[in-house]
């Protein structure tokens, strides 16, 4: 890096805090500041004031209105990280500061920090970032994986491909802790006959710190320094390891930076080993009982289970959890026999599988689901767990999810929101009232908006397109660089490529497709996008079909696949598209917070009754304009029978109802109706589907137990 001119000196503060990605004006003064290298290093902060050269920095210090602008987002800056009169403040500062830690295998804050894969980590990023807006006394605790999750691209045929690049920590804005000697700060793990060194760095999410186990460090072994190799790599083995060291190296790492937190919440249950080290410590401190000390942290204990899928739990084989956790049950005192049962939903079962979801279950003084109709979906699922109770009274709440708007929503969107909305909205969005002024915000102005947004979607769009089309081979007359057209009804559907969520619900069709997106005088386009999990043959099987329709010249001004789903592609694509599809079969989808982010942005939803878009849709006002359209209520019948009732009912409903409003104007040229929907969807979802008000409601629920 080179030196920083004095009237630029707090760039790196800026650059290492990942406040900028929620705040556009810290993203348009870096942009400023080379805009040719900001492009070339994928709009990420960090990497231009890394290479910027001198010359460029020498610029910027002399332009007056980059210095104006520097100086006022350094102003702000400041105040955000020094501010008193916080949300926790002002409604739990009689409580101290109780320092709550947040444990999740991923976190997705940036593309440009890839240690996340999807929605689960998504979730926990929008987590931190609303805990710090809230001024929450939270640490989060993950890990720091070397290759992270996979790069997805097509082979020349469509194919997916895997590609696991390797990411170098100096290129990341995240800073290894040191201690007093000048050493990195680690923890030791203990491992069957050896123990494994995991160092800690940290992200400084706006005012919340990310603690992030590295086990990449020379005095481990080649096999150990690869537990933090890949998200959700290896076998059950490797499993094991990483959540071990998430677990319990977490709550070591927590005591090495001086952390001792009153409240622990587990994203998922890849880090509930960290339940049994919480108990080892406190019955080591105070000379007490090991299970009376299980009790007691576990009531201060919060998980949240975020699947239904059977494949989303961890289980591990008996002798393979004796072999990680018999040495460790000796350390704490008692039996690994007496610890298999905590994992069991038949504890006396030897035979059955050590679960980290129901040893989670079993010691967290409070569990929830992610929507209301998962709640119920969890009750059910893990009704064995405690066969004594009523299937309504097993001890496993809800607390919907809900995302960051500043995060998600674009520039325009917030000026807008700013504007009519008044800027408190930002500190706010919880607030029925703000959201109300939408009605404040002309059909004009809004339309013109989306409509600019929608442009932005179709020239990026075509720039991946013909980029990925290039990289796979394709001839010049193969490329569709003339792909989508930003006048025309834009459909997305991103996300994984699993069964369930039925990715095909619109190809078992093709003719009829065809005909819909062809359609002269109502044209639609479809964009998918989303990753397959390798070595799923019907997850890369659906892609190569999409892909190949895409190629077929009748289709390929209107429908395309973009490889390589991250947050870029999710941020844009949410922002520009009109229609946000959403196709599980009920009740697999927890909670899906994509359409959430569509929503912020003025897309309308199309999606099957799940997840959270049921209570969406069951809550909303019955005198009101629907907030989007939605089918798939189950029929009892099985699961092709089903597909085949789904794709009927969404034909009809794009064909009969959407695609017909979205072209039917008004005398003043608008699409009225449509616009009405938009207006409504804002101000009925917009303080419910918000990581504000989720957070404020753990608080409530969960981390200081104000009711249930």
């Amino acid at each position: 890096m080179n030196s920083l001119p004095e009237s630029l000196s707090r760039l790196r503060d800026l650059a290492y805090n990942l406040r900028w990605t929620w705040d556009h004006d810290t993203l348009a003064l870096f942009e400023r500041l080379d805009p040719d290298l900001w492009t070339e290093r994928g709009a990420d902060p960090l990497g231009v004031l890394l290479h910027i050269s001198s010359e460029k920095l020498t610029q910027a210090a002399n332009d007056p209105d980059t210095i104006a602008l520097y100086q006022r987002i350094v102003a702000d800056f400041d105040d955000y990280m020094a501010a008193k009169n916080t949300w926790y403040e002002a409604e739990h500062g009689e409580r101290g500061a109780p320092k709550i830690a947040y444990f999740s295998a991923e976190f997705g804050l940036t593309e440009v920090l890839p240690i996340f894969s999807g929605g689960l980590g998504m979730l926990a990023g929008d987590h931190l970032r609303s805990a710090s807006d809230l001024g929450l006394p939270l640490a989060g605790v993950g890990l720091l994986y070397r290759q992270g999750y996979f790069t997805q691209f097509l082979d020349h045929d469509g194919w997916q491909g895997e590609r696991h690049d390797v990411n170098d920590f100096t290129q990341l804005p995240l800073t290894l802790e040191m201690d007093a000697q000048g050493a990195p700060k680690s923890v030791l793990i203990h491992f069957p006959g050896r123990q494994v060194r995991a160092q800690i760095w940290r992200v400084q999410v706006g005012r919340i710190p990310l603690y992030l186990l590295d086990t990449d460090v020379p005095e481990n072994s080649p096999e150990d320094r690869g537990i933090t190799g890949q998200l959700y790599g290896g076998d059950r083995e490797m499993r094991i390891q990483q959540e071990m060291v998430l677990g319990i190296g977490g709550v070591h790492a927590l005591a090495a930076m001086e952390i001792d937190p009153e409240v622990v919440h587990l994203n998922e249950g890849h880090s509930a080993f960290a339940v049994l080290e919480r108990a080892r410590r406190a019955a080591a401190a105070h000379g007490g009982d090991y299970w009376e000390a299980l009790r007691a942290t576990g009531a201060k204990t919060v998980f949240t289970t975020h699947t239904p899928e059977a494949a989303g739990h961890d289980y591990f084989a008996p002798d393979l959890t004796r072999k990680y956790l018999g040495g460790y049950a000796r350390e704490m005192g008692v039996s690994i026999e007496d610890i298999l049962p905590l994992g069991r939903r038949n504890g006396y079962d030897g035979a059955e599988y050590f679960c980290m979801t129901i040893i989670a279950l079993r010691v967290a003084g409070f569990s929830n689901g992610v929507s209301r109709l998962h709640g119920e979906v969890c009750r059910e699922m893990w009704h064995s767990v405690w066969p004594q109770l009523v299937e309504a009274n097993v001890p496993i709440g809800a607390v919907t999810n809900g995302v960051h708007y500043q995060s998600w929503a674009s520039r325009e969107t917030i000026a807008l929101y700013d504007r009519f909305l008044g800027p408190e909205w930002r500190d706010r969005p919880d607030d029925h009232k703000i959201w109300a002024n939408i009605e404040k915000i002309s059909d004009r102005e809004l339309w013109d908006t989306h409509r600019e947004r929608r442009e932005r979607l179709v020239d990026f769009t075509r720039h991946r397109v013909r980029t990925q089309m290039k990289a796979r081979g394709l001839s010049e007359e193969e490329i569709a660089g003339d792909a989508l057209d930003p006048n025309t009804l834009t459909i997305v559907f991103c996300r994984r490529v699993v069964r369930y969520k039925r990715i095909d619900l619109l190809l078992r069709d093709v003719d009829r497709l065809t005909r819909l997106l062809t359609n002269e005088e109502r044209p639609v386009q479809i964009i998918y996008s989303g990753k397959a999990t390798p070595g799923d043959d019907y997850g890369r099987g659906m892609i190569h079909q999409i892909v190949q329709l895409s190629q077929r010249p009748e289709l390929r001004r209107h429908l395309v696949f973009l490889e390589d789903y991250n947050m870029a592609i999710a941020r844009t694509l949410a922002e520009g598209a009109d229609i946000w599809l959403n196709t599980p079969r009920r009740p697999q989808e927890a909670s899906g917070t994509s359409g959430m982010k569509a929503a912020v942005c003025g897309t309308l939803n199309c999606s099957v009754l799940d997840g959270w878009w049921d209570e969406a849709v069951n809550d909303s006002e019955p005198h009101a304009p629907p907030i989007g359209w939605s089918f798939g209520e189950e029929t009892g019948m099985n699961a092709d029978a089903d597909d085949r009732h789904d794709s009927e009912t969404l034909f009809s409903l794009l064909e009969n109802q959407i695609v017909p409003m979205f072209y039917e104007n008004g005398k003043d040229g608008l699409p009225t109706e449509w616009i009405a929907r938009v207006k409504s969807s804002l101000q009925q979802l917009g303080p419910k589907f918000n990581t504000h008000r989720m957070v404020k409601e753990y608080c409530r629920k969960g981390y200081f137990r104000e009711e249930g």
